[in-house]
């Protein structure tokens, strides 16, 4: 009965490590150029990060929120840059967030990414095919 009692205790305090371990990325993060600012969030175990900040959020009129202009499907160039999620899908693995997405609004480019986190900095390697052949942009933490 004690070994049963240890065994389940070591079961959820490894979990709880998990846990903590995965939800190290949640909360607001700079893109490289700081001129945009994202959320990390986590649903039903996965991780999305959405746009939730920009340095211009207008056209140059001043009033007309900037769309997904770059966008290489016509129907969804409408939509605004804000709030937009630009980061889908990650699942926490082996200390990294995998099998993810990355959106980048500035080409209108969609990539497979995998996510990394270094201290306060946030890697996101965007790439086709294989991690090898891509390029990795850091984030800092809010």
């Amino acid at each position: 009965m004690k070994r049963l009692a240890l065994v389940i205790g070591f079961t959820m305090a490894s979990m709880a490590g998990f846990a903590q371990a995965a939800n190290a990325i949640k909360g607001l993060w700079f893109n490289p150029e700081k001129d945009g600012k994202v959320d990390i969030y986590e649903s039903s175990g996965k991780y999305y990060g959405k746009l939730v900040w920009m340095k211009t959020p207008f056209e140059a009129d001043g009033k007309t929120p900037r769309k997904d202009s770059k966008n290489k499907n016509t129907s969804l160039r409408d939509r605004t840059l804000l709030n937009m999620v630009i980061l889908t899908g990650f699942a926490f693995e082996n200390g990294k967030w995998v099998d993810g997405e990355v959106y980048d609004p500035k080409s209108g480019k969609t990539y497979s990414s995998v996510m990394s986190l270094k201290g306060d900095k946030l890697e996101i390697r965007g790439y086709i095919g294989t991690p090898l052949f891509g390029r990795t942009a850091v984030f800092t933490r809010q």
